[in-house]
């Protein structure tokens, strides 16, 4: 058994006002608290909340304040994360991640800004892997990529065994990201903790899911310090021997028989995706969507040539033969 103990901290986010402060007084009580704690995870812009107006470069100040409590209490840290300015002007929404010692070992910016609503932030395009020596191997995502499976794809063939994903959902759709959420730990066989903020900072319901896609924990919508041990010896025992001895998918898509042309720009095999409208905020009495949009009319005829039947029938959901 490898355990380790992970802590998600589901707080009060303001957004006109730092809410440094509270981070590290909620840090204090939770390791008085759990003192077997052996990372902390807030969650996402935690620190001063969902305005970009409060971006500032890194390193900062805040960055060096969260690097000394961390090394203070001996413990790996997640401080949520932060709008970044960077020199070229461009605002990104970037997390770090400190070690026991107070040093910063990893950065990342999210991938998939909350498009068309963050329209102003810029996307990041590096991944984030690192290791906790002896424990097992971590990577990063922020909030909506975890819509894109892509992401934790990724990560997950890096070896990847546990998904950090700090979560700003203060909308409608939490009930769909918490069983995304599930989904995730059960397709990429790894641990989720998607940890969600309150008030300016979420709806709260931040959610711990292991690899079987079993809930470890679910947060309401309260206040909530919670530290929940792991075994990373059951993510490897699952990856070899399968969800309850059942399918092995990570070897399964290694040993796929079939490459993907969707994720090859030029391959024609997204065609539907050009059709759809431009990415921006719904108008008042918006009908985007709401005339036909037959596929077949989309591509262009009405119905689907020899060339274009195999893209056709992949996006009506068919299977060509009925």
């Amino acid at each position: 058994m490898t355990p380790f103990a992970i802590a998600g901290v589901q707080m009060h986010v303001a957004a006109l006002h730092s809410n440094v402060d509270a981070m590290l007084h909620r840090l204090d009580v939770l390791m008085a608290r759990f003192p077997w704690t052996q990372m902390v995870v807030f969650s996402e812009l935690a620190p001063f909340g969902p305005l970009d107006r409060f971006a500032q470069p890194f390193p900062n100040d805040t960055l060096a304040t969260f690097q000394e409590a961390a090394r203070r209490h001996g413990v790996w840290l997640l401080p949520g994360s932060m709008f970044e300015k960077r020199e070229d002007g461009r605002i990104f929404n970037t997390a770090v991640v400190i070690d026991p010692e107070g040093e910063i070992v990893a950065r990342y910016s999210k991938m998939f800004p909350f498009r068309p609503y963050e329209a102003g932030i810029a996307a990041g395009t590096e991944f984030c892997v690192f290791d906790v020596p002896e424990v097992g191997r971590f990577g990063v995502s922020i909030c909506y990529d975890i819509w894109f499976p892509e992401t934790t794809r990724q990560l997950t063939s890096q070896g990847v065994e546990v998904l950090l994903n700090p979560v700003l959902t203060g909308t409608t759709d939490r009930d769909a990201e918490l069983a995304i959420a599930r989904a995730t730990a059960a397709q990429f066989q790894c641990y989720v903790f998607a940890i969600n903020g309150l008030a300016a900072g979420g709806v709260g319901r931040s959610i711990v899911v292991d690899p079987s896609a079993m809930v470890l924990h679910q947060s309401q919508g309260q206040e909530d310090l919670f530290p929940v041990e792991i075994d990373l010896d059951l993510v490897r025992r699952q990856r070899e021997t399968g969800l309850r001895g059942l399918g092995q998918v990570l070897k399964s898509f290694r040993d796929r028989e079939v490459d993907f042309p969707v994720y090859d720009r030029a391959s024609g095999a997204d065609a539907y995706l050009h059709t759809l409208g431009p990415l921006k905020i719904p108008t008042r009495g918006d009908t985007a969507g709401l005339t036909s949009r037959d596929p077949r009319q989309a591509l262009g005829h009405a119905e689907p040539s020899a060339e274009n039947a195999e893209n056709f029938y992949a996006f009506k959901g068919m299977t060509g033969t009925d």
